[in-house]
């Protein structure tokens, strides 16, 4: 976790304001990965390698609809949702410091569908990854039980399991509440409010409010509302740290953009 969020004038976002969506994500990394850790060049090569399999040329699209409203397209990604825009960025990043250190992590998922098919398409096939996915049965959608049961990579293990997502969170707590096995065992996760995520995430709203703000001369800077449809809030766990330094300003009265 960051000890701190920097400060970004207006300059800085109006710079911004002209760069694509992986040009967003590549600033916005630097802002909180420094150089000494990952060297840009480097940091720039990981984001694009994560970002080439999108079907989009943009990998993020806004759509333009009627009387204001905007629809920003987070489903171009292999599987289709929009976790894979930040996992795609976050197994970059683990694989190459787990290369750098020698060493090898298990991560452990629990998923209600998007996040499990989305994190084994991250990390299949990663030399210092495996990846544990329990699968409620019954309780995804037969796309995403395909997605998650059909890769036949060696690092990638899905097991069918009783109950819903919210059940088998249990016994995943209680793994990780035993400090001393989870770090014999060297075990991860990958949850929403996973760091690396929230990162990525933010791009989300610092791109959309670039697409639907028309100037940066303006003072105050524009408001946009967002809404953004959600199971557990995990996509709105961004907004508080690109709300910093813009006016977004959540709302469930009035739809100005919406993130699906």
């Amino acid at each position: 976790m960051p000890e701190e969020l920097p400060q970004l004038d207006r300059e800085i976002l109006c710079q911004w304001s002209t760069l694509s969506y992986p040009g967003l994500v590549k600033e916005l990394c630097a802002l909180f990965i420094g150089s000494e850790l990952l060297p840009k060049d480097e940091l720039n090569d990981l984001i694009d390698r994560a970002f080439s399999r999108f079907r989009h040329r943009e990998v993020v699209h806004l759509s333009r609809l009627r009387n204001g409203l905007n629809v920003l397209e987070l489903w171009h990604g292999v599987t289709y949702a929009f976790k894979d825009l930040s996992l795609s960025c976050t197994a970059q990043f683990l694989q190459y410091f787990l290369e750098k250190r020698e060493k090898h992590v298990t991560v452990v998922v629990g998923t209600s569908g998007d996040t499990g098919s989305a994190a084994i398409e991250s990390v299949q096939g990663a030399k210092n990854m495996d990846i544990i996915v329990l699968l409620p049965k019954g309780h995804c959608t037969k796309i995403q039980e395909l997605q998650m049961t059909t890769v036949l990579k060696q690092n990638v293990h899905v097991f069918g399991v009783e109950g819903n997502s919210d059940e088998l969170d249990e016994p995943i707590k209680t793994v990780f509440a035993d400090v001393a096995f989870v770090k014999k065992h060297n075990l991860m996760s990958l949850n929403s409010i996973n760091w690396s995520r929230v990162l990525v995430q933010m791009a989300h709203h610092f791109f959309a409010y670039f697409q639907c703000t028309p100037s940066l001369d303006t003072h105050p800077l524009p408001l946009v509302e967002v809404v953004v449809p959600t199971g557990a809030a995990g996509n709105l766990a961004a907004l508080p740290g690109a709300a910093s330094p813009l006016p977004l300003q959540p709302s469930s009265r009035k739809l100005s953009w919406l993130l699906a």
